[in-house]
């Protein structure tokens, strides 16, 4: 047993700190730089040989494109700050020009190990036969490949430009890489400066002949500057990538809000550059003039030694190279559905029905919509969509329903950041087939997950209930672990179409039965929530709180988790990404602490348990689950459900299988420490830590186990490799 077992150890002695209990800005850990520490977690897990190789080159490049992300969002942000003059303070204290100082400097660091550790991962996959070549390890055979493929697959999309007053220097878009050269021509000697913006279109690593050898794309466009620029020689080059700004600014009045979201993802492509990564090495006079006609400084460029684009190995991740990836997983169907031979709706109408995916197949999500789009009993269906894959069957099932003459309402939320584009087109795809599509607020982004199906049934309209922690997502959901509650519960079919007619016709709902919501009321019921544990703590009863989400930074909410904390409330949380709660410390947060599970599944499900008075786990624990992080953003200008679970085997679905797995694991999870740094125990020659994922696929959920009952399912326990 280790320290990051919550289940079964006692919560460790707390930390004094030499200044005392800390007040003002020091309760909180800084945003940015916490989720920094989140990507540091994500890269640890690229050089853990406890995951196999190209699962770690995957989580190599799941860093550098996490990295790139928040450049384009949240270091924009900050740097629109500073140019605009606004010096506002961060919960922490910090001004916009010190979070960027400390974003800087850290992310340069992080940028450094990246490259370390790619060179590590290049040597251990050559050892595995798949191997990146330099320009001077490519044979003649390959060279008469490469010729033919660059003849064929990449000259007719290149657009080679010389740059000078008469060729001005071209827009290069977000994410765009480029080869920048320093040419002299043969004849005189003359020098020219050109670029050449590699297409995205085609592959960085380019496949060989023979075994798994490779070469970068940007080296085929050196072996060939010939046939590009005809009579000049190279005498200097380099790589570089820009990252623009990334947010969007939407008119709050706009008249058409799809229209105006066309014009500012024209907008965002043409953003500011926020970052500049040039490879070291770079001729000055070439660089000056990048970083001139990028209006980049010094602070917005880094030289990289080494890969420039680390994203990109995430083509070397080979479909024929199993042996070097995690084992394949089959999401289970649950046994409930298969006992009425896969009628959702007799399913539920038996028991609500809790899906945990990817453990369990998010399939039965879709076939649910399916069904009733096919069912001539059924009447309407409602359905909020924030993110969905591209050849949606959820899109498609909506689609179908509404041209069999259903009533169907969608609502697309289209400020679903980077799927902007995606869900304009979904929207359009509704219209044309008949679905009432609406967009919600302006002000809001609606990021509840819910869907309605009204059946006829007899004499009587029944409303199917699905809420969900995750997005409507088949492609997301095979990796990311959510919870699917399915009901014909009266009450929660009632407050489900109250939420739809708040979404499409501002009537804000009243009377909600056994729902909360963002921004009306959800952090008004999270506060008297806590302050009820804490009152329970004070009257000397068992006085618990476990939470689970991605993000916990909203002052309001930590502060209530400090004041339960010291009326002797035990909290432990779980926190995948961002953390701005000081655990651990006396006179403060003696009883909290919190952990960072990181492992093959990304963590995404909100879940909060309260001990009610009998502490935890318990069989009478109050149990919610929810579409919102704890942040401002999703508590204050989004719309967002808290929904409690009432079914006993759902309730003992999540306290006792769930939630008890997640505080129990150990080999994935990390400890957050009162200083914030992330800690994490994988004792050497210790091989039988328990992994609440692997827990999770070898073992099914209690409330699908159907007609073979719960009594084989077993504690926490897994097998052993």
């Amino acid at each position: 047993m280790t320290k990051a077992d919550f289940l079964k150890t006692p919560i460790p002695e707390p930390t004094v700190l030499p200044g005392g209990v800390p007040e003002g800005p020091a309760r909180f850990f800084n945003r940015e730089l916490s989720w920094l520490a989140f990507n540091w977690r994500v890269l640890d897990e690229a050089r853990n040989d406890r995951v196999p190789l190209l699962e770690r080159v995957r989580f190599l490049s799941i860093s550098a494109t996490n990295l790139d992300e928040f450049y384009t969002v949240r270091v924009a942000g900050l740097r629109e700050w500073v140019r605009e003059g606004n010096s506002q303070l961060s919960d922490d204290g910090l001004t916009p020009v010190e979070q960027l100082a400390l974003i800087n400097a850290d992310a340069r660091r992080l940028m450094g190990v990246q490259q370390t550790v790619w060179n590590r991962l290049r040597r251990e996959m050559e050892a595995q036969n798949i191997a990146i070549l330099s320009r001077s390890r490519v044979t003649r055979a390959d060279e008469a490949f490469l010729r033919r493929y660059f003849q064929e697959q990449v000259l007719p999309i290149l657009s080679p430009m010389a740059i000078d007053p008469a060729h001005p220097f071209p827009f290069i878009p977000n994410a765009g890489l480029s080869l920048g050269l320093e040419l002299a021509r043969e004849s005189d000697g003359r020098q020219m400066q050109a670029l050449l913006p590699i297409p995205q279109q085609v592959a960085r690593f380019i496949a060989l002949p023979g075994n798994e050898r490779f070469l970068r794309l940007e080296d085929l466009l050196l072996m060939n500057l010939g046939s590009l620029f005809p009579g000049y020689r190279d005498v200097g080059h380099c790589i570089f990538r820009v990252l623009r700004d990334s947010d969007l600014e939407v008119e709050d009045e706009a008249e058409d809000l799809v229209r105006e979201f066309e014009t500012a993802l024209k907008r965002r492509r043409r953003g500011s550059v926020i970052r500049l990564k040039l490879s070291s090495g770079t001729p000055d006079r070439l660089r000056r003039l990048i970083m001139q006609e990028l209006h980049v400084t010094t602070d917005e460029m880094v030289e990289v030694e080494g890969l420039v684009g680390m994203a990109d190995v995430r083509e070397l991740i080979l479909d024929n190279r199993r042996d070097l990836q995690w084992p394949n997983f089959t999401p289970r169907v649950p046994e409930r559905v298969q006992d009425h031979d896969g009628d959702m709706f007799a399913a539920i109408r038996q028991k609500d029905v809790l899906l945990h995916h990817p453990y369990e197949t998010f399939d039965m999500v879709v076939r649910y919509l399916q069904q009733a789009a096919r069912d001539p009993d059924v009447l309407a269906i409602k359905q909020t969509l924030y993110r969905t894959s591209r050849d949606s069957p959820i899109v498609e099932a909506l689609c179908e329903a509404a041209e069999a003459g259903k009533s169907v309402t969608a609502l697309v939320e289209l400020k679903a950041r980077f799927d902007e584009a995606a869900n304009i087109r979904q929207s359009r795809r509704l219209e044309r087939s008949g679905a009432h599509v609406v967009y919600g607020f302006v002000q809001y982004k609606t990021h509840a997950k819910i869907s309605t199906v009204v059946r006829r049934e007899g004499d009587s309209l029944v409303t199917y209930t699905h809420y969900g922690t995750g997005n409507y997502h088949p492609i997301t959901a095979r990796i990311y672990t959510d919870l699917s509650l399915f009901t014909c519960d009266p009450a929660l079919g009632r407050d489900a179409t109250k939420v739809f007619n708040y979404l499409s016709g501002y009537v804000q709902p009243e009377g909600l039965e056994n729902l909360a919501i963002s921004p009306i009321d959800m952090k008004d019921r999270l506060l008297d929530l806590i302050a009820r544990e804490a009152d329970m703590a004070r009257r000397g009863r068992p006085a618990a709180i476990w939470a689970k989400m991605n993000s916990m930074i909203e002052p309001d909410i930590i502060d209530a988790l400090y004041a339960a904390s010291q009326a002797g409330v035990r909290i432990d949380l779980v926190v995948r990404g961002i953390c701005g709660l000081r655990p651990g410390i006396a006179g403060l947060s003696e009883n909290i602490r919190v952990k960072s599970i990181v492992g093959r599944f990304l963590e995404h499900s909100r879940i909060v348990c309260f001990g009610n008075g009998h502490g935890l786990p318990s069989k009478k624990a109050r149990v919610f689950i929810s579409s919102a992080d704890w942040m401002g953003r999703n508590l204050s200008r989004r719309v967002e459900t808290l929904v409690e679970c009432l079914n006993d085997t759902v309730k003992a679905q999540i306290v006792s299988q769930i939630m008890a797995a997640n505080m129990a694991d150990e080999a994935q999870s990390w400890l957050l420490q009162p200083d914030g740094r992330f800690l994490r125990y994988l004792p050497d020659g210790r091989d039988d830590l328990f992994s609440c994922h692997r827990f999770f696929m070898e073992n099914p959920s209690l409330s699908g186990r159907g007609s073979a009952g719960a009594r084989d399912v077993p504690a926490l326990t897994h097998g052993q490799d």
